[in-house]
């Protein structure tokens, strides 16, 4: 029988059998809360503290610079929320600029915002969901006051210049009494590009371990300290009163372990991703009418493609009975019927939007699997456009 093939690994991954381990002895032996003053207590905090050293190493930020969440939904919206909730806002709403390829969690607080008198600017973006640099200097205002950007999409892999971005808006501010603050949403880059904070000139980065092998449940927002984030969860004042409630320590342990070996591997992980993506690319070309919807140049591990006359969601059950595990794109969305505002975004037609899937790679496939997947996608496609055509 097939061994199962997963390739929906931007969905959320197996957490690694060495971060398992690693979280092991903080749910029942080392159990502290690190708030308590005791020993317990005490000890709980140094492991929390030392993660968070970590941490800044692999991002090159400052321990004081980061704050763990509850997910990285939750680090976007404390990115967000945080800086427009600034008594100065409150009083006088100003300017966002983002694109409309962003997730959910940055684009459902935007219309929040948006709501709460902000106007707000979409950037244009090609047919990749990839934004340009000079569109967005055109697009700057007196009372711009936030840019979101994402760095890698979630739907297409694609990478944005978020650096070239950064870069505008330092000079921008020179001469600026409100700063512009600079966020980019990382969940998709870590483990799979490159991530440095400072390679990114961003004032807010967020991220996500259940995305490079560690567990659900746990994300964490860099903050430098000009965007003088405010609170939107209240409580006991953790995480430097920026983010109440008891730290999850075995989370932000594997967290921790899993950022670890996604920085380790890094080179040798991009390297087998794009001889796996090329390998699948090649593949799916070979297919009557497939039409690649990622770019060449994107994150070595999402490919995202059409197939017209066959509908994604009836693709996707067809594989999962050859146990091959595909989405039409971002999980927290997919079981929407609706066509999905990344491929509506990039000017895709509905009937190629609604034909998308996305197949999101991880180091351990093997290039036997994708031959085996490219069958399987050939044989399964054709099979559907017989029934349906």
């Amino acid at each position: 029988m097939q061994h199962e093939i997963y390739l929906d690994n931007s969905a959320t991954t197996p957490v690694a059998e060495e971060v398992v381990q690693a979280m092991e002895p903080y749910w029942s032996v080392q159990f502290g809360n690190p708030s308590s003053p005791h020993l317990r207590g005490v000890a709980a905090q140094k492991i929390v503290s030392s993660c968070r050293a970590q941490l800044a190493a692999i991002l090159r930020a400052q321990p004081s610079e980061l704050y763990f969440t509850g997910s990285g939904t939750e680090a976007n919206n404390l990115a967000l929320q945080g800086v427009a909730i600034a008594p100065f806002f409150l009083r006088n709403p100003g300017h966002i600029i983002t694109t409309p390829v962003e997730h959910p969690s940055v684009l459902n607080v935007v219309k929040h915002l948006e709501k709460l008198g902000w106007e707000v600017t979409y950037l244009p973006v090609d047919r990749y969901g990839k934004i340009s640099p000079e569109e967005f200097l055109r697009h700057l205002r007196p009372n711009t006051k936030i840019v979101s950007v994402m760095l890698v999409n979630n739907e297409l892999g694609t990478i944005n210049p978020v650096r070239q971005v950064g870069e505008i808006i330092q000079r921008e501010n020179q001469g600026r009494q409100h700063k512009i603050i600079f966020h980019v949403d990382a969940v998709q880059a870590l483990g799979h590009i490159p991530v440095k904070i400072p390679d990114l000139k961003a004032h807010l980065c967020t991220f996500s371990a259940h995305k490079i092998f560690g567990p659900k449940g746990i994300g964490l927002l860099y903050a430098h300290k000009d965007a003088q984030l405010r609170p939107i969860i209240f409580g006991g004042n953790q995480e430097s009163g920026l983010r109440s409630g008891t730290e999850n320590v075995p989370a932000i342990v594997g967290l921790t372990k899993a950022a670890q070996l996604a920085s380790d591997g890094l080179e040798e992980n991009m390297a087998k991703l794009e001889q796996l993506k090329s390998a699948l690319v090649e593949g799916i070309r070979g297919i009557p009418d497939a039409q690649i919807n990622s770019p060449e140049d994107g994150a070595p591990h999402i490919i995202n493609v059409s197939f017209p006359g066959v509908r994604g969601e009836v693709l996707v059950h067809f594989l999962e009975q050859k146990r091959i595990f595909v989405s039409m794109g971002a999980a927290c969305s997919s079981r929407k019927r609706d066509v999905s505002h990344v491929l509506k975004a990039v000017g895709l037609e509905s009937d190629q939007a609604l034909s998308a899937v996305r197949l999101s790679l991880a180091p351990q496939i093997t290039l036997a699997q994708i031959e085996y997947v490219v069958y399987s996608l050939k044989e399964t496609v054709e099979e559907i456009r017989n029934i349906y055509i």
